[in-house]
């Protein structure tokens, strides 16, 4: 079992055009070389089903909005492998910690074909950068809703950065129905009809909704970082036509 694992990552990392299968993305989650602290981030966000979900794969360009200190950017840059490309993404005021530890994992092998990209969430597309296969936007979009960001702007600026046929995918923490984007500060959380009125405005058309990190036992009336139950969060897909 682990030789055939090893031998789907090395398939993958050599630049494989064939569509991945899920064993594929199996094998990026086991690979033995990620982080003790990795993996168990890897407890609530169920990595394999989220990168099934985005149909990421080699040769892909790739930009990871919001980025933070790079979990689900290696994530990409595994998937994508030396033939693709990743820009792992936040603004100025991200915190010095989350910088430190992207740059840590700029010095793993596996992070060559990706580039830290520091620029304003509204106006967040690197110079030069266009025709992206996907943009993934995780766990991160409700902060934008008490950080001054123009929302429109930046959901504009990630249409035009894609292809035509280009995939979005949002991953959020779950509002209550009718709080809006009114508690993204209170308790990190986005209603996920907002989510979709919002990028849907901006030209996008919507696929689809995973559900693997639903949870209808949360109230989502808490702070998801002191929740007493697993957090619900939506999983959003949408295409630029």
């Amino acid at each position: 079992m682990r030789l055939a694992a090893a031998l789907v990552g090395a398939a993958l990392l050599g630049g494989c055009s064939m569509a991945p299968t899920p064993a594929d993305y199996q094998a990026i989650v086991a690979a033995p070389d990620r982080t003790d602290a990795d993996r168990k981030t890897d407890e609530r966000r169920k990595p394999a089903e989220l990168l099934a979900f985005t149909g990421v794969r080699p040769g892909m360009r790739v930009l990871d909005m919001g980025a933070g200190g790079g979990y689900s950017t290696e994530l990409m840059a595994r998937a994508v492998g030396p033939s693709g490309s990743v820009w792992g993404q936040d603004s100025a005021e991200a915190g010095d910690r989350a910088r430190q530890s992207f740059d840590a994992r700029l010095k793993s092998p596996v992070m060559k074909n990706v580039s830290r990209v520091e620029q304003p969430f509204d106006n967040p597309i690197p110079p030069g950068v266009r025709d992206l296969d996907l943009i993934t936007f995780f766990f991160f979009y409700h902060d934008t809703t008490y950080m001054g960001v123009d929302r429109a702007k930046m959901d504009a600026a990630l249409f035009a950065a894609l292809k035509p046929g280009g995939i979005l995918v949002i991953a959020d923490h779950s509002a209550r129905v009718g709080d809006d984007a009114t508690v993204g500060k209170t308790f990190h959380r986005i209603e996920e009809s907002t989510v979709k009125r919002e990028v849907q405005a901006a030209g996008f058309r919507f696929v689809e909704e995973g559900d693997f990190l639903r949870n209808p036992d949360d109230p989502r009336n808490t702070l998801v970082f002191r929740s007493p139950v697993p957090v619900d969060e939506f999983v959003l897909k949408f295409q630029k036509p």
